[in-house]
C-alpha cells in the first residue's frame, strides 16, 4: 500500500470545528470473529484517496461490505483494520463479488501491514491485490511480500484471473522460511479450482519475511477515478485466521 502519491480530487464528511478538539472514538465492526477499526473519513495514503466510514458495514448475514462510491463527483473508498494482531498461519479470504473484471484503477487489498510503531512502512507486508495499477490488459491477481527489513527491495509475481463465477477463495499461508498463495475459484479449504498457487521460499528468508504479528486489513481504492465512472462493491463472506 504504498505506491507513490499524487491528488485525487475527493471529499468526505468534515469534522466540526466545534468537537475538533475532543477526537472521535474510532468506529468498529464485527466481522469472523474479530474486531476491525473502520478507517475515519478524511484523506491520505495510499495515493491519496478519501476515505469514508460509511462505505464499510457488516450486514444481517454478517458479511463484510467495502464500497469505493462517487457522490457529486468525489470518490471515496473503504478500509478495515483488525484491532489484533496475527503471525504465522494461514490466512483465508473467501468473496462473493467478482474481482476479475475491475475497472483498471480499481484496487481490492487483502493484506497484513505493521504499526509505525513496530516496523518501518515497505517492510513486513504481504499482499493479496486485485488491480491492474492502471493499466489495461494487465494481470490482475498481484501477490506481494515487503522485506523484515529495509533496504531489501519487495517481491510481486502476478498473475492472470478468470472466474467462473462470484465466489472465490484467497490465502496466504505464512511460514518462517517461505509464504504460499493460493486463489481458487468458489468457496474451499484447499484449491481444487485453481486460479493461482505460489511460494515464495528465498534463501535469505530472514531478511525478505518478516517474523512480528501485525494486524489485518481489508481495503477497496483507486489509482486515479475508474475510467468506467461506476461505485464498486467487494462483499467478503468470511475471514479465517489459524496460527501455524
Amino acid at each position: 500500500m504504498r505506491r507513490p502519491s499524487y491528488r485525487i480530487a475527493a471529499a468526505c464528511l468534515a469534522t466540526s470545528l466545534a468537537t475538533a478538539a475532543l477526537p472521535a472514538a474510532a468506529k468498529t465492526l464485527q466481522f469472523a470473529g474479530h474486531t476491525w477499526t473502520v478507517r475515519a473519513n478524511g484523506v491520505g495514503a495510499p495515493r491519496n484517496n478519501a476515505w469514508c466510514e460509511d462505505n464499510a458495514f457488516v450486514d444481517a448475514s454478517g458479511y463484510l461490505h467495502l464500497k469505493l462510491t462517487n457522490k457529486n463527483g468525489a470518490w471515496c473508498a473503504a478500509q478495515v483494520s483488525s484491532t489484533d494482531s496475527m503471525g504465522f498461519g494461514t490466512y483465508q479470504w473467501q468473496l462473493r463479488s467478482r474481482v476479475d473484471n475491475l475497472d483498471k484503477n480499481v484496487v481490492v487489498g487483502l493484506f497484513n501491514y505493521p504499526p509505525s510503531n513496530v516496523a518501518p512502512d515497505e517492510t513486513n507486508e504481504i499482499d493479496i491485490e486485485f488491480t491492474k495499477w492502471g493499466i489495461a490488459g494487465a494481470n490482475a491477481l498481484n501477490y506481494t511480500i515487503y522485506p523484515a527489513v529495509t533496504g531489501v527491495p519487495y517481491t510481486t509475481q502476478n498473475f492472470p484471473i478468470a472466474m467462473n463465477g462470484d465466489f472465490s477463495t484467497h490465502r496466504f499461508i505464512w511460514k518462517r522460511q517461505s509464504i504460499r498463495f493460493q486463489s481458487t475459484n468458489g468457496h474451499y479449504d484447499n484449491n481444487p479450482l485453481p486460479i493461482a498457487d505460489w511460494t515464495y521460499a528465498p534463501a535469505d528468508y530472514a531478511q525478505r519475511i518478516g517474523s512480528t504479528p501485525i494486524p489485518v486489513f481489508m481495503n477497496i481504492w483507486m489509482t486515479a477515478a475508474p475510467t468506467n465512472g461506476l461505485p464498486v462493491e467487494i462483499v467478503i463472506s468470511s475471514f479465517k485466521f489459524t496460527p501455524g
